[in-house]
């Protein structure tokens, strides 16, 4: 499910600790191998949530910097992101710019937005779905 081994290294490691710190919520009827498997499983879907994000988050980056100077290639590309992001739903427009402009944490956007951690990754996850439909369909 992840890209290569490092990665899946990183996740085994990310569920061991995610089952330790949320012990108490595991159920003595079910299977503890079943309860690391969701975790293991949850783990590497975020995983690819993030690189899927970064992917967003790069183009965001780049083209939200000041250009060095008047390139009119990077001055289009710059006019065309903020047009996509105007046609994002607010919240999830908020939460993609303090993530990739501000380089907020999902817990840190929560605070700012008055939202749970989980909503947080949701609204991004939506916001570059629909940012890489608007923008493809420009292009």
């Amino acid at each position: 499910m992840v890209r290569d081994r490092a990665t899946a290294e990183d996740c085994a490691q990310e569920t061991f600790e995610r089952a330790y710190r949320n012990w108490a919520s595991w159920r003595p009827d079910a299977p503890v191998e079943a309860w690391l498997h969701r975790i293991a499983i949850n783990v590497a879907i975020s995983d690819r949530r993030h690189q899927s994000l970064g992917q967003a988050g790069e183009l965001i980056r780049r083209l939200g910097r000041p250009a060095p100077g008047p390139d009119p290639s990077t001055v289009a590309e710059r006019s065309e992101l903020v047009r996509a992001l105007k046609k994002l739903p607010p919240k999830q427009a908020a939460a993609l710019v303090l993530r990739y402009y501000h380089g907020y944490s999902n817990r840190e956007i929560g605070a700012a937005l008055g939202v749970p951690e989980q909503t947080v990754a949701s609204r991004l996850g939506a916001a570059r779905k629909q940012l890489q439909a608007v923008l493809g369909r420009e292009r």
